[in-house]
């Protein structure tokens, strides 16, 4: 089944996968303070002490002032100058190394969030999210980065409560109520600043998801510009893109309004209680309650108090950000797989006397009450008059139908039984819609060493050989990034010739040659036919193809969920009316 001197260099981080998936956005806080807790332990430790030391800087300067300055006392004033030096020394050190060791473990934490949620998108099993390509993108970046500042602001938060609390223990030693009122206005103004956060929270969630859906837009239109333009929906296209685009623009000026406004309000709450404590100060220094080293100190400290003040403002703001970025990854980390493989492997070699596949009165989807049999070296042909009936039946033999009812077994085992590598190893499935990956035709065509003549016979039986002979690389010929190089025809033989190279047991095609002409078209059904049959496996092709059908030594015909009809191509052209219109053109 199918579905990449000197200096040592930093050790590689590496996502540890027997860590739970957490659950929810605080589980994931909690995983990413868990993990980094050495780091953050230093990284807060040192911030913290950058703080203390900022907060100590009125109080030696206050201190000089009354000790040294006040009584000209030299001796002093070369104690209380050597005091600021290495005051400010430790005040800069600290900082260095603290913001270096906590936007690390930002770093460190979103790489691995990243490798996370591109190991989930990249499963074998699959996942059911509901997320587009773009909007998968989106969350593995943009939502990784901004989830992992948890990290940061925890040590910020930290370091800036430090600052308040020695600012806090400093007042109260100074004068009792002025210290009390800072022990109980600051509290207070933090909680009213929780109000606004929470609407961060929902604007800042709101703008990732518009984005989201805008880039998945802009992905899926520029995989598709030839196609819009052959059949002229470009600029319907463009259209629909601006609605999307015009919505991510007004969310994200909503959240950007959101977060101006709290940082006005923080800023605002800020000045405001500076200005309450200082003016409190220097009625108290008035009254001679204060000495004026003492009335430096308070000054000094209020002022400083704006800091970490509004640092706690911008904490909440990061908070809320983090959270809304939290929960999207939560949602892509915890999707249900869309395969639920069984634990069941296959011998070695399939036995000839079993059907390789068989499904027994199976219903998913628009599908009810199917017959089908797939014996070893058939070539079985399908033609489903709906859309619906095709991509349910694909979805039965990818094993991705998890609710579907009656019995679908491979090799005679259950195909919910198997496990995943027994289910990839038997059945490949080649989808419609498959892709190409930029590098070469080579890398395209297999990913482990295959031989060079396996491949050139898989190209040739998919009328894809003109692709290697007419050009000077041959099978290094360069495909770029979603195969943009190549026609629509070319991606999707190449697409085929890949499946044929690997020679699976059992091969499903669905609708292999709807961008190729006629001619092609019968020269694929012919290649493909001989080629299956020299390699010995069985092959499904899913399609309304003629010249596919004629190979088949059955047909089997879907028509409203059930099979109607079932015999070789030419009978079913001379006997009955919907096969010969659906086929016949």
């Amino acid at each position: 089944m199918t579905t990449t001197e000197g200096r040592a260099a930093p050790k590689p981080v590496s996502p540890t996968a027997s860590e739970p998936v957490p659950t929810s956005a605080a589980a994931l806080r909690s995983r990413s303070l868990r993990r980094h807790r050495g780091r953050i332990t230093l990284g807060v430790t040192l911030l913290s002490t950058h703080q203390l030391c900022e907060a100590l800087v009125p109080v030696t300067i206050g201190l000089t002032i009354d000790l040294a300055v006040a009584t000209g006392d030299v001796t002093a004033l070369l104690w209380c100058v050597s005091g600021l030096i290495l005051l400010f020394t430790c005040l800069a050190l600290a900082y260095r190394t603290g913001a270096r060791l906590t936007l690390g473990v930002v770093e460190r934490e979103a790489h691995l969030l990243r490798l996370e949620s591109a190991r989930r998108v990249l499963h074998p099993r699959g996942q059911r999210s509901g997320l587009r390509s773009g909007e998968l993108l989106s969350v593995a970046t943009s939502d990784a980065e901004q989830a992992a500042t948890y990290a940061r602001a925890w040590a910020v938060g930290i370091a800036q409560v430090t600052a308040i609390v020695v600012t806090t223990i400093v007042l109260l030693t100074i004068n009792v109520p002025l210290g009390l009122g800072v022990l109980l206005g600051l509290p207070l103004m933090l909680l009213l600043l929780r109000v606004p956060a929470a609407r961060i929270t929902r604007r800042t969630e709101a703008k990732q998801a518009t984005a989201a859906r805008a880039t998945a837009m802009a992905t899926d239109l520029v995989g598709g510009l030839r196609v819009l333009m052959g059949i002229g929906a470009r600029h319907n296209a463009s259209l629909r893109y601006r609605q999307a685009s015009d919505q991510a623009l007004t969310a994200s000026v909503g959240a950007a309004a959101s977060n101006g406004v709290y940082k006005g309000v923080v800023t605002a709450a800020g000045a405001v209680f500076l200005a309450c404590v200082a003016g409190t100060a220097g009625w108290m220094a008035l009254q001679g309650h204060l000495t004026v080293g003492e009335l430096v100190i308070v000054v000094g400290l209020a002022q400083f108090l704006a800091e970490p003040v509004q640092g706690l403002g911008m904490v909440g703001q990061m908070f809320a950000i983090a959270r809304a970025s939290a929960r999207r990854l939560v949602r892509l980390l915890n999707a249900p797989d869309a395969v639920a493989p069984g634990e069941l492997a296959l011998p070695e070699g399939l036995p000839e006397s079993e059907p390789l596949v068989e499904l027994r009165d199976v219903g998913h989807r628009t599908l009810d009450g199917v017959d089908l049999t797939l014996r070893p070296g058939e070539f079985l042909g399908v033609l489903a008059t709906d859309p619906r009936d095709a991509e349910a039946l694909v979805d039965l033999l990818t094993g991705r139908a998890v609710d579907a009812r009656g019995t679908t077994l491979v090799a005679g085992v259950p195909l919910a039984d198997l496990d995943l590598v027994s289910l990839r190893g038997t059945v490949l499935v080649e989808e419609h819609g498959s892709f190409l990956f930029e590098g070469t035709l080579r890398s395209n065509l297999a990913t482990t060493d295959l031989d060079e003549d396996r491949l050139l016979a898989a190209l040739d039986a998919a009328a894809a050989g003109e692709l290697v002979t007419g050009h000077r690389d041959g099978l290094d010929r360069p495909v770029t990034d979603r195969a943009a190089n190549l026609s629509g025809g070319q991606r999707q033989r190449v697409a085929l010739a890949r499946a044929l190279a690997a020679a699976p047991p059992v091969l499903v095609l669905h609708d292999p040659t709807t961008a190729v002409d006629a001619v092609t078209e019968e020269a694929i059904a012919q290649g493909t036919a001989a080629l299956r049959a020299a390699h010995g496996g069985g092959t499904i092709a899913i399609a309304s193809s003629p010249a596919l059908l004629a190979r088949a030594d059955r047909v089997l015909v879907l028509r409203e969920g059930r099979v109607r009809a079932e015999d070789t191509h030419i009978r079913l052209a001379e006997d009955d009316p919907y096969y010969r219109e659906a086929v016949l053109r």
